[in-house]
């Protein structure tokens, strides 16, 4: 039988390994905010939101898979969370599809920019003049209305860029 001070400095021992591993892990994903705020200062415009928001997605997806791997190194079963935290995440994404996929549309809108902001652009029975473009809609005026376009609407539809107006 050990005696109870042994199993005391193994426990110890498990605690600050695991301390150690989520440390790691923070300067990782602190590092890599930094950088993409970097990266996102020095593209400018439209893009650096898209790039912020990979950012603050890569940082917290690395501050999970440190959580969980400072927990297993503490002793701590993890393979149930880790299974937990699949479904979790399996559901949450069903229930929230369509914000995710607005939020996706979003990005890929502002990233390629199909069209921008004081663009007229008509798609299926809207029309107007591009007044913003956000992660979750695009904002439509014409003649004293706004139109609040889901991005996944815009990206499933056809959309057409009018030209400008010729002056002359």
């Amino acid at each position: 039988m050990m005696p109870i001070w042994s199993h005391a400095a193994e426990g110890a021992i498990s605690v600050f390994s695991a301390l150690i591993v989520l440390a790691v892990f923070w300067v990782v994903a602190s590092l890599t905010g930094r950088l993409v705020v970097r990266i996102a200062n020095r593209a400018g415009g439209t893009r650096r939101d898209v790039i912020l928001l990979g950012g603050q997605t890569a940082k917290v997806g690395i501050l999970a898979v440190g959580a969980i791997s400072a927990l297993g190194t503490a002793g701590v079963n993890v393979s149930a969370l880790v299974a937990s935290l699949g479904l979790t995440g399996f559901a949450l994404g069903f229930a929230f599809k369509d914000a995710l996929s607005n939020l996706l549309a979003g990005a890929m809108i502002l990233f390629y920019r199909p069209f921008c902001n004081g663009d007229r652009i008509v798609v299926t029975n809207y029309e107007g003049v591009v007044a913003g473009i956000d992660f979750r809609y695009t904002t439509l005026e014409n003649d004293g209305k706004k139109f609040l376009i889901p991005n996944a609407f815009l990206l499933a539809n056809i959309i057409t860029v009018c030209p400008p107006p010729r002056n002359g």
